[in-house]
């Protein structure tokens, strides 16, 4: 069985070290890394990649939320549970599309269900090689991807999903991927609408190669698709947008 990977990002001596008890004595978990600042927490996640990252809102006049759109633009499916004292960021907090939100003092119980969630919706999966520019090419429905030394033409309708990943927008077919540094809504904007749909801040699907849309955070859903393990996340309203157009 694998292990999750956990990073904890607070100041408070006490709650950092109850946070980790409660984290080692759940089980399938591990304490990759521990950090009392929003600056360490970024270089120490960088070198990490942990699944899984406990942050509280306020540290040292730093905000977290800041902090954790830095970490989901460098790893979009990290599961952000945002644990403090501070209930009334709770708003801005899922807008991020963060996984969950604790309120401090916690409850045993409480963050146990949130660990639990965490183990049955587990799994990630690295980029597979790398391209760097990309733009669309003048007729058919193609993308001209170029690399350093090679060029390939992707027909859109191969397509599977394109995901902003590790500081870059990655688009995945079936069989291949391709790195490149445009932005995701440049890519978003060459695409058809009908047929693709910004389904998260990170993500592109192709609504005709989905397969299962199931719940994954609290107002978050996981896509899987057909023909390939990749999956992408999906936004409740985005999820409605699907349901009503399909129904």
């Amino acid at each position: 069985m694998t292990t999750d990977r956990v990073m904890l990002v607070e100041d408070e001596d006490g709650v950092r070290l109850l946070l980790k008890k409660i984290i080692e004595k759940h089980g399938g978990f591990t304490i990759a890394g521990e950090c009392e600042s929003f600056s360490e927490a970024v270089v120490q996640f960088g070198r990490l990649k942990p699944e899984v990252v406990f942050m509280d809102i306020g540290i040292k006049g730093e905000n977290g939320i800041e902090c954790a759109r830095i970490l989901t633009d460098m790893e979009p499916k990290t599961k952000i549970i945002f644990a403090t004292a501070h209930a009334e960021y709770m708003p801005e907090a899922f807008e991020l599309y963060a996984f969950d939100y604790l309120v401090k003092p916690f409850d045993v119980e409480r963050v146990n269900r949130t660990l639990d969630r965490i183990r049955t919706l587990h799994g990630q999966e690295k980029v597979e090689e790398e391209e760097r520019v990309v733009r669309t090419q003048r007729g058919p429905a193609r993308l001209l991807v170029k690399g350093k030394e090679s060029m390939s033409f992707v027909d859109m309708e191969d397509i599977v999903l394109v995901q902003r990943e590790n500081n870059a927008t990655v688009i995945y077919t079936v069989t291949d991927s391709f790195v490149t540094s445009a932005k995701l809504g440049d890519i978003e904007a060459r695409l058809d609408p009908e047929q693709f749909m910004r389904s998260h801040k990170s993500y592109i699907i192709n609504l005709s190669r989905v397969k299962k849309i199931e719940p994954y955070g609290r107002w978050t859903y996981l896509v899987t698709f057909q023909e390939t393990r990749r999956d992408a996340l999906i936004t409740q309203e985005k999820y409605e947008e699907i349901r009503k157009r399909f129904s």
